[in-house]
């Protein structure tokens, strides 16, 4: 068995993707790569507290920011590749009709669910959207809080909440929602994707082989299929 040589602090929204396109790497010879998936904010206070982690990739600049600015970033690796695609989902069989952001906000929507939106990518882009169509103070009321977007995705599919919002490509991987509406890219908040190396990587040539990989045509056309925007 190989040796396990790179470990990737990853957004749980990556989950997916990432697996499959750390699969074909190994297949075709590079080394054996680990992942630590959680919110991006859990990831980067796990980074500041001493974490070994060789790869940092998050769901929103942000995070990625709050490394840089605690030296954490090694110079010159930081690059943004994917973005991504708010919607709401409801369970698979829920009744409800929800045909734009404002019928959250009415009597048939009484938990919604979403990634802490204080801190996690996922519930902060969804609160900037909410904020920035003024229905944020009807909405927060209503708002049960969860880990990341997958539990997200687990609350609704369990039907534990009326409604939540995640990625689009999250949707995809789960036969138990559906989509109920989508929101516009034009109209909602600018979702981007930085990955870089963490500074003092234990496994720091491996991991840049690894980074580079992430954006070659081979890893970028799994990230489609998955559902992401890939950016030139």
């Amino acid at each position: 068995m190989k040796e396990i040589l790179v470990l990737v602090f990853a957004a749980a929204s990556l989950t997916d993707a990432l697996k499959e396109i750390a699969a074909s790497w190994e297949i075709a010879g590079g080394e054996k790569i680990a992942f630590n998936f959680a919110s991006s904010s859990t990831l980067a206070l796990q980074i500041r507290e001493g974490a070994p982690a060789d790869l940092f990739l998050s769901a929103d600049e942000a995070q990625m920011d709050v490394l840089e600015r605690a030296d954490l970033v090694a110079p010159g690796t930081r690059r943004s590749i994917l973005s991504n695609t708010l919607v709401v989902v409801v369970p698979a069989d829920s009744t409800l009709r929800i045909a734009s952001e404002t019928d959250l906000a009415g009597k048939g929507v009484e938990k919604l669910a979403l990634a802490e939106p204080t801190s996690v990518p996922a519930g902060v882009y969804s609160k900037k959207f909410f904020e920035s169509i003024g229905i944020w103070d009807a909405l927060a009321r209503k708002v049960v809080p969860t880990e990341n977007v997958r539990a997200t995705l687990a609350a609704v599919e369990s039907g534990n909440v009326d409604a939540g919002v995640v990625y689009r490509t999250d949707a995809a991987i789960s036969k138990q929602v559906r989509i109920a509406f989508e929101i516009p890219t034009a109209l909602g908040p600018a979702i981007s994707y930085p990955f870089a190396l963490v500074k003092g990587a234990p496994r720091e040539k491996e991991a840049l082989s690894f980074l580079a990989y992430l954006g070659s045509p081979a890893a970028r056309a799994v990230f489609v299929r998955y559902g992401f925007l890939v950016k030139d």
